[in-house]
């Protein structure tokens, strides 16, 4: 299973390399909000109250890492151009089992996701007034690292349930930005700052208490019941996306 798992990693590596252009594209919008959003996010938390501990850059800075593994859902597309090419009919009557073809999809999804995620970090620590613990750091890197996983399985199976770029792109929209929205990314959904009624929805989000865990992390604040919360529902979506996407992956490729 593992050299299986790794055969299909190294494809997906090869792929990506050809074309390492995508990696400085994936982080540009997270970029523009760091230069252009992240000075007025200073004058907001100094002057308004509500806002979580921390600095403006600690509670932008993790959200905004957060974001990129959110925008995993969007690795579907992949999968829909091997179907389209016939490169994943072909993988399908080789020896190489179908969940170490899922496996090697997701690893190389949370890799692309890490190192993005790190050119934001070093841009935050060197440009602007952030100031994180490095073990907040590395959870954090984590964190993200296993909601890239858990979001690109999902968005695998999707992609083989529907088989079609046209049904995909709505139906990404549709889930896309009302999660984005309710999980305070952002602006933080606090009980200071948001009405009663949205402070409740977005409880029900589970990206709202990851991106609270990321924050909570990026604060040293290692004993909060946020970091807790954040990653015990992290690591059961994590769970359950890999188990519904290897299910699918299996079912749509027998």
């Amino acid at each position: 299973m593992l050299r299986d798992i790794w055969l299909s990693l190294r494809r997906e590596q090869t792929l990506a390399l050809r074309n390492p252009a995508w990696i400085g594209i994936g982080i540009m919008q997270p970029v523009l909000y760091l230069f252009l959003f992240g000075p007025l996010m200073e004058r907001i938390v100094d002057n308004t109250p509500g806002f979580p501990p921390g600095s403006a850059w600690v509670i932008l800075t993790p959200a905004l890492i957060l974001q990129l593994g959110l925008f995993s859902l969007f690795a579907g597309f992949g999968i829909l151009a091997d179907l389209r090419s016939g490169a994943l009919e072909r993988m399908r009557v080789t020896p190489v089992r179908r969940l170490a073809l899922l496996l090697g999809k997701v690893l190389n999804a949370g890799i692309q996701l890490l190192v993005q995620a790190l050119l934001i970090l070093v841009l935050a620590l060197l440009v602007f007034d952030l100031e994180a613990p490095a073990g907040g750091i590395l959870l954090s890197l984590l964190i993200v690292v296993m909601l890239g996983i858990a979001l690109a399985s999902c968005s695998y199976a999707l992609a083989l349930k529907l088989k079609s770029e046209e049904a995909f792109i709505p139906l990404l929209n549709t889930i896309l930005l009302p999660v984005l929205l309710l999980s305070g990314i952002l602006i933080p959904i606090t009980t200071g700052l948001a009405p009663g009624w949205l402070y409740t929805i977005s409880r029900i989000n589970p990206m709202t208490h990851i991106v609270d865990a990321g924050r909570a992390s990026f604060r040293g604040d290692f004993a909060m019941d946020a970091l807790f919360t954040g990653c015990v529902v992290l690591a059961v979506m994590t769970v359950l996306s890999v188990w519904w996407g290897a299910r699918t992956f299996q079912k749509e490729n027998a």
